[in-house]
């Protein structure tokens, strides 16, 4: 009994090294992803910058302790966000950075060329670098539906926009809107007027409320804040104004107001980068998705529209991501009358440097800075 103690002592000690020299999982002991965003304005609870926020915390549930995010909000667009990006990969840690709003772009490309093991995605941009790529949605497809629901609740056949800078992706999202419009109303008029800053609330608010003093009763914006759509509710009951806001749901502003929301989606777009990064996978290829992507999508549909409405924007949706109908098909005429396409639709090449109106617009595209 003794012996046979001793031999299972011995053997239980011999054991014990082996245990405690057994290796853990590699992943076990790799650090976290630091993952970096910089947002253009503050986050609030609607509007561009919330989508992204969205986003990001999609991107922390999905991949847990796999990554740690960070971000720096109201970050002004030139040396400011250069600073901040440059801050975020030399002093905490990013190998992965968002850049989420158009002037960020050359800052974003400085700060690339100067830290080459860090990975740079810059949201609308168009152009690139070995460690730097750019994304963007096709907005347009959901403008035109938007347009469509417009044309189905307008009175007055006057839509307003109000836009941010004279950048190709905001004009495809006029030029959209008013042919989704007009695809109702041939006659319907899209009244723009143009802001030169991506977030004011106070200059969103008074534009807003020009274009319904110039016989909008519709309203849409590219723009930042939730003031737009809160101009909208507003002037409801007095003049019956609806509002299609952008790019966030805006019920909570405007729930009378509102008819549909051009939604942006980016968690399974950013979930995905930061998995390429994490697998040694990433490439700077430029990604552009559209409905069928899940990156931008009408959503919120009001449910007292008639059924015929809401029928019709969900047939026409489904037509968009099966590509039977294209928002950009001929004939396509600009603003002064010249025609722009005969026959068939623009390419993306096209599409990308988009610096004229449709037919329907009212105003002209001044000379991006």
């Amino acid at each position: 009994m003794l012996k046979n103690l001793i031999r299972g002592s011995a053997l239980a000690l011999l054991a014990i090294p082996a245990l405690v020299a057994s290796p853990l999982p590699a992943h076990a002991a790799d650090p976290p992803l630091v993952v970096g965003f910089v947002y253009v304005s503050p986050i609030g609870e609607a509007g561009w910058t919330w989508q992204h926020e969205l986003g990001r915390r999609e991107l922390e549930r999905a991949l847990g302790p796999r990554v740690k995010t960070v971000f720096v909000e109201a970050v002004a667009e030139g040396a400011d966000s250069e600073r901040v990006m440059r801050d975020l990969v030399a002093a905490q840690g990013a190998k992965l950075v968002f850049a989420t709003s158009f002037g960020y772009l050359d800052p974003a490309l400085r700060v690339a060329a100067e830290f080459p093991a860090a990975k740079f995605e810059h949201a609308g941009g168009y152009k690139g670098a070995p460690n730097l790529a750019t994304y963007d949605a096709r907005y347009y497809e959901a403008r035109w539906l938007a347009g469509w629901l417009a044309g189905q609740a307008s009175r007055s056949g006057v839509a307003g926009y109000v836009a941010g800078f004279p950048v190709p992706e905001v004009v495809q999202g006029i030029n959209a809107f008013t042919l989704g419009m007009r695809a109702v109303n041939p006659k319907a008029q899209v009244r723009v007027l143009w802001l030169n800053t991506w977030f004011d609330p106070a200059r969103e608010r008074e534009a807003a409320q020009a274009l319904i003093d110039q016989g909008a009763d519709v309203l849409t914006h590219h723009s930042g804040s939730p003031a737009v759509a809160q101009t909208a509710q507003a002037n409801f009951k007095a003049k019956g104004v609806r509002v299609v806001p952008y790019p966030s749901d805006m019920r909570a502003f405007a729930p009378d107001a509102q008819l549909a929301a051009i939604e942006h989606r980016w968690g399974g777009f950013y979930t995905r980068v930061a998995e390429s990064v994490l697998a040694g996978s990433w490439k700077n290829e430029p990604t552009w998705g559209g409905i069928a992507s899940g990156m931008v999508d009408i959503a919120a549909v009001d449910p007292k529209l008639p059924a015929a409405a809401r029928s019709g924007v969900q047939a026409r949706r489904a037509a968009i991501v099966a590509g039977t109908l294209k928002p950009f098909a001929a004939p396509l005429v600009d603003n002064a009358g010249a025609s722009r396409l005969a026959s068939g639709a623009l390419d993306d090449a096209q599409i990308k440097a988009m610096d004229w109106f449709v037919e329907g617009v009212v105003g002209t595209v001044p000379k991006a800075r």
